[in-house]
């Protein structure tokens, strides 16, 4: 069998076992595209083309097919043709696209268009107001609306359950008392009648506060909500276009807000929309801006902490860091009496105003038995008997433990910018090269692979740390410990060898990224994924 006769022979074996598996090559797409690109097409032919030259010399009729039998299931094991790991899962994954005002405009149009097509609502304005209180649910509506329209456009505050006897005969305005003639009033569903020129004013009011879908109507306690066309009426023949553009956008604005699938960029001045499939707590980074954000509460992504953990984080970093700070570096319990004691001067020898011990203020202990041992203030200590202590000294333990984890999410956030200044740095020396014509951009593209890597794994790094203050103590507290040291030994070792870039060799570096992805991509499958 010659060398040609034997690539040939494994080509087709490739594809009877793609056919017997019930697979097909995809059209235009060449065979040795589905190899891996990290081991050479003919390799597995030239490691046995010895066998082949013996199997024909001793005559054997089905060399072929020992060698190709191994061949393929080698060929099969490294070529990713069989189901994906599901440990190699990205479970940060998430589709979404980023849309301009006019686009969810016209889509909120059409989704309206079509619920008014399909239950033949004559009112376009009635439509859009059913699909705004159902939370932008079609079918929901259809079937609510089919079962009892009248109940629906109750529920959406469209109708009144009861209207008012009509005793506009004398024709007075019950907001003005001005008596003016029929065709001055103006009234909703509910049948509470108003001049046209109160309505104006209540109106320009309703909206100079910032309300627009939620305006209801003036009677007293009613609640049926004033429709666009009737708002756009109303202001329209006051000539106030400025009026009539913030009315418009604030309605938009509040559409938007109460669609599942759609949310704003919170970056600063940006206006584009972000619309998903799916809700989930997923990072999304706008287009148009390039702000990155948790898809489901808008905050800072945040795993491995869930929305309601990192709300509660954010609060209490805003409600207690100050005074956090003020209360570790200012005050302490007198060791004996328990009471808070404020230090308002810089000797460490303290004395009690209530019960007159005097102490150290570094390490609490009596200061006639301190001496001169100062050494032994700085060793930290665990009090085993916080149990027993008053609520002074569990206050402060509590505030310990808060602060050991802010302390670490501060120090964390502060190394993501400077890391973001490095990353910097490293351009503008690759850019050097590129100039001095020391390579291409492809042959140094992986350093700031590696930096942006390593800012990726750090500010998830960043996010253990309200997960792991909320989470009780026990085994999976204790697991996701070990995996959070863990990953922030691999960071700490990436960053090190990023930053001397210059004598770390590339190999060294790749093989450092791939381990810190894997502890990242660990941590997150067992304590974030859906």
């Amino acid at each position: 069998m010659s060398f040609s006769d034997a690539v040939q022979g494994t080509r087709r074996v490739h594809r009877s076992c793609r056919a017997a598996a019930g697979q097909r090559f995809p059209k235009g797409r060449p065979i040795v595209s589905r190899l891996p690109l990290h081991r050479p097409y003919f390799r597995p032919v030239l490691m046995r083309r010895s066998e082949i030259d013996m199997s024909n010399a001793e005559g054997d009729s089905s060399d072929d097919d020992d060698l190709y039998e191994v061949d393929d299931r080698d060929y099969y094991s490294a070529s990713g043709d069989m189901e994906p790991d599901p440990a190699e899962k990205d479970f940060e994954a998430f589709a979404f696209e980023c849309i301009t005002l006019d686009e969810a405009d016209k889509m909120l149009a059409a989704a309206v268009q079509e619920l008014q097509d399909s239950l033949i609502i004559p009112e376009t304005g009635i439509a859009r107001m059913l699909l705004h209180h159902f939370a932008w649910d079609p079918q929901d509506v259809i079937d609510r609306y089919r079962h009892n329209a009248a109940l629906t456009l109750e529920q959406a505050r469209i109708r009144a359950v009861t209207v008012p006897p009509d005793n506009n005969n004398a024709h007075c305005c019950q907001t003005c008392l001005q008596s003016l003639r029929p065709s001055e009033f103006r009234s909703l569903d509910c049948g509470h009648q108003f001049c046209t020129d109160c309505w104006a004013t209540y109106l320009e009011v309703q909206i100079g506060q910032g309300r627009s879908t939620d305006i209801a109507c003036m009677g007293q306690g009613c609640d049926i909500l004033v429709a666009q066309a009737f708002v756009l009426q109303l202001i329209s023949s006051q000539k106030d276009d400025a009026l009539r553009t913030r009315y418009l956008q604030f309605c938009l604005n509040d559409w938007i807000r109460s669609h599942p699938h759609l949310r704003f960029c919170p970056g600063k001045n940006c206006q584009a929309v972000v619309r998903a499939e799916k809700v989930q707590a997923k990072r999304v980074k706008c287009t148009y801006c390039g702000t990155q954000f948790c898809w489901l509460c808008g905050y800072d992504y945040h795993a491995p902490a869930d929305c309601d953990t990192i709300k509660k984080w954010i609060t209490k970093c805003v409600d207690d860091s100050e005074t956090a700070n003020y209360i570790s570096a200012n005050t302490k319990d007198c060791p004996k009496c328990h009471v808070c004691i404020e230090k308002n001067g810089g000797c460490n020898h303290m004395q009690c105003y209530g019960c007159r011990h005097e102490f150290c203020w570094m390490c609490l202990g009596d200061w006639k038995m301190h001496g001169s041992q100062y050494y032994e203030c700085s060793r930290y200590k665990e009090n085993p008997n916080i149990g027993n202590e008053s609520a002074h000294a569990q206050a402060r333990e509590a505030l310990k433990k808060y602060l050991f984890y802010f302390e670490r999410w501060e120090n964390h956030a502060r190394s993501l910018r400077l890391e973001e200044v490095t990353r910097r740095k490293i351009q503008d020396r690759i850019n050097q090269k590129v100039m001095a014509k020391q390579g291409t951009w492809i042959d140094w593209q992986y350093l700031l692979d590696a930096a942006t890597l390593l800012a990726k794994c750090r500010y998830t790094l960043q996010y253990t740390y309200p997960y792991a203050y909320y989470l009780e103590a026990g085994p999976r507290k204790e697991l996701f410990e070990y995996q959070q040291a863990t990953l922030e030994a691999e960071i700490e070792d990436l960053s090190w060898k990023l930053e001397r870039a210059e004598t770390t060799q590339r190999g060294d570096l790749g093989n450092q990224m791939a381990i810190a992805e894997k502890r990242r991509s660990s941590l997150l499958k067992d304590f974030f994924a859906p």
